[in-house]
């Protein structure tokens, strides 16, 4: 997972990716950032984020998103 914060450090500098848990409803990521994220998860680790896992309780948090591509692998 230290790989995959490294990453989205890369996306949206300045942000705790390590600690916050409401990335996006405390406006730290806006739905462009999301945009990024999504595209990063299937350039680098080839995978698809459906449209209806597309929602602020995802990415609220890096282990959120983190379980969210652990589900989608599953998948």
């Amino acid at each position: 997972m230290q790989e995959f914060i490294e990453k989205l450090k890369k996306l949206k500098k300045g942000v705790d990716f390590e600690h916050e848990t409401a990335l996006f409803d405390n406006g730290l990521l806006d739905s462009f950032d999301v945009i990024q994220i999504i595209a990063m998860l299937d350039d680098d680790y080839d995978i698809t984020v459906p449209p209806s896992q597309i929602m602020p309780v995802n990415f609220n948090s890096a282990q959120a998103m983190w379980d969210m591509m652990k589900r989608l692998e599953d998948e």
